[in-house]
Order: C-alpha cells, then sequence, then structure tokens
C-alpha cells in the first residue's frame, strides 16, 4: 500500500509514519507507558494515515505497528494501530474523545480503541460435548494468565462425572458448570445463561444452534470446526479424512450464522500426514491443530471487538459489534484482509 498516498504534505508525520514497523509488534520497554490499540473503517480519502498519526502524537503517543489496507477498486479505508501512551497525560475518556473527533472528521464507519490493560475483561461462556481437548486447553490457558477473559460459565450437552478433572478444575476456580440435555427447549436454557456474556465459544459443541437462538442472542459465536472448509462433515470426520486418504489435515475456526459451518472464517491451519500415521495419530494431530487453531482465532478477536466503554461510534448506535447480525468492521476485515498473504493481522 502506498502510504504516501494517504499522508497529508506535512512531511514529519510522513516520515514517521514510514519508520514504524507493519508487521511486527514491539513492546515498549518502559513499564510507565500503557499499550493501545485503534481499528478504523472509513471512506478512503487522502491525508487519513497522517491524521491517525497525528491524533496519537499530540497526545503524546508513539505508533508501535500500522496496518493498511484499502480493496482494489473500492473507496474504503482499513487500519489498525497498536501504539503506546502515558495514562496519565492521555487519560481514557480524552481518548475516546479524541477518536470520536477523528471518526467524524473521516465520517468513519467504526473507529475502535481499546487499551487492554485497563478496559473491563470480556465475558464469555464456553459450549462443549464429551470431546473435551478444547474445552481443557481454553480452560489451562485462562488458568496460565493467557486467555485474558472472564469465563462465566462451561456448558454441556454431556454429562461428566463429579471426579473428572473437568469438574475438578471448574470447582477449584468457582467456574459454573451447567449440564444441558438435548431438548427441546435447550437454546431457552442456554440463552438464560449466557445473557450476559460478550461472546461465546464453541469448544467442539456438538449441537446446532439455530437461526433463531442466534438472532435472540444477537452476538457472536465462534466455532471450532474439525477440517478444512468446506471439507468433512458430519460424524467421525477424522476417520473419513483418513479412509480417503488426505495429505493435508487442517481445522477452521469460524463466526457461526443460519449456514451450517457457512460462517465467516476467522482462523485455518493446516498439518502434513503420510502413510506412516496410524489412525490414532492422525486423530492426535487433528486434535492438536483444533486447539491450536481456536486459541490463535480468540486471541486475535479479542483485539479487535470492544466494549461499550472503549468505543467510538460517531453514529450513536450500539457500540457492540455482532458479525452474524450485521455487516461490522470484524468481518469486513477478515474478509478483506483474507486474501491478502502479506498483510499481518496481528493480535496482542
Amino acid at each position: 500500500m502506498n502510504v504516501l498516498r494517504r499522508a497529508s504534505s506535512s512531511w514529519p508525520i510522513v516520515l514517521a509514519t514510514m519508520k514504524r514497523s507493519f508487521n511486527t509488534l514491539r513492546i515498549s520497554p518502559d513499564p510507565s507507558l500503557a499499550h493501545g490499540i485503534h481499528v478504523f473503517h472509513c471512506p478512503d480519502q487522502v491525508g487519513i494515515v497522517a491524521k491517525i498519526s497525528e491524533c496519537i502524537a499530540s497526545r503524546g503517543g508513539n505508533i508501535l505497528v500500522a496496518d493498511i489496507f484499502v480493496p482494489h477498486n473500492k473507496n474504503v479505508f482499513y487500519s489498525r494501530s497498536e501504539f503506546v501512551f502515558d495514562p496519565i497525560k492521555w487519560q481514557r475518556k480524552q481518548m475516546n474523545e479524541d477518536f470520536l473527533d477523528l471518526s467524524k472528521m473521516f465520517n468513519a464507519v467504526k473507529s475502535l480503541v481499546r487499551v487492554p490493560s485497563v478496559d473491563p475483561k470480556y465475558k464469555i461462556a464456553l459450549l462443549a460435548s464429551k470431546q473435551d481437548h478444547c474445552l481443557v486447553d481454553l480452560l489451562h490457558a485462562w488458568q496460565d494468565g493467557k486467555l485474558p477473559v472472564q469465563i462465566s460459565s462451561v456448558i454441556s450437552n454431556h454429562d461428566r462425572v463429579g471426579n473428572s478433572h473437568v469438574m475438578r478444575f471448574l470447582e477449584r476456580h468457582e467456574i459454573p458448570y451447567h449440564y444441558l440435555s438435548k431438548s427441546k427447549n435447550v437454546e431457552d436454557e442456554i440463552l438464560g445463561l449466557v445473557e450476559d456474556t460478550d461472546f461465546l465459544v464453541l469448544a467442539r459443541y456438538m449441537q446446532v444452534l439455530s437461526g433463531n437462538f442466534l438472532k435472540r442472542y444477537g452476538k457472536d459465536v465462534i466455532n471450532i470446526h474439525h477440517g478444512l472448509l468446506p471439507s468433512f462433515k458430519g460424524g467421525n470426520p477424522s476417520r473419513q479424512a483418513f479412509e480417503a486418504g488426505v495429505k493435508l489435515i487442517g481445522a477452521t475456526t469460524h463466526f457461526v450464522t443460519e449456514e451450517l459451518d457457512g460462517g465467516p472464517i476467522i482462523e485455518q491451519m493446516v498439518e502434513r500426514v503420510s502413510h506412516k500415521d496410524n489412525l490414532l495419530s492422525f486423530i492426535q494431530k487433528s486434535e492438536n491443530l483444533e486447539k491450536q487453531c481456536l486459541m490463535k482465532a480468540i486471541k486475535s478477536y479479542f483485539f479487535i471487538i470492544h466494549s461499550n466503554l472503549s468505543c467510538s461510534n460517531p453514529s450513536g448506535h450500539n457500540n457492540k459489534i455482532y458479525v452474524h447480525s450485521q455487516f461490522s468492521l470484524l468481518n469486513s476485515l477478515l474478509l478483506e484482509f483474507s486474501s491478502l498473504s502479506n498483510f499481518v493481522f496481528s493480535s496482542v
């Protein structure tokens, strides 16, 4: 992307912008500085990059990473900037006001800003079935501080015994566990439990959520699929792939929509297999891919979505973005950036 075309005639700002790393996260060595993330979506015009830089620099902030994308033959501008700043000199309320002014200047569709160390953690619920490799991986990552969320509950359609490792973990950390059998009212029961969550994660939850559920929940639902979509579906996909003699196995994390396994893809991962693999090693590799793919997708998602306290939205509409219910910035970024092999969509 030609940064010069979008920068104003203010050469100091242009040069400062071009010196930044466009694909590598750098952590500031100064512990007094906080880390912020700004995501911007507006009609394309000259000077956007310069104004974003000026907005941050005028408050003493310093851009670490600037990822910019303008789709070919589309009058649309996307950017994602990571920056450090002094939270005493640039307070959170003032930051929102500054980015709101920037939004109005460029008639932005969305302008999102988040400070992970200050803003509230996202509240999520995990839905799982009998297979628990993804669930266990997420719980251990949360315990180790690698998953910066509040887990409100674990919901399952498989009844686990009280002395299982999952139940002992949940009891130790006081995370509620709800076993809901496959009844006709199960979606109503789930909705009652997840009403105050920010989004849901299906950690190999083997039950289809209806379009009515998605509309009523009104927020994002992230799912891990056992393969590269579109691919092997239904029961026992690993055996299907093994018997078909595939040479690459994979996993796909995607948003849940009314179309089964048809939502926007967030992340995909693959691994090569050969004749040396048996069904057991095949399954082990598949499960490892699923865990890695889901974790990577969730971490990327954390730092793009936003809370009510950290969003500048000039339209005055609801500050939360939900992919399945409307065309959101996140959906746009995922769909547009997926076509760029050299565009780094980094997380923090």
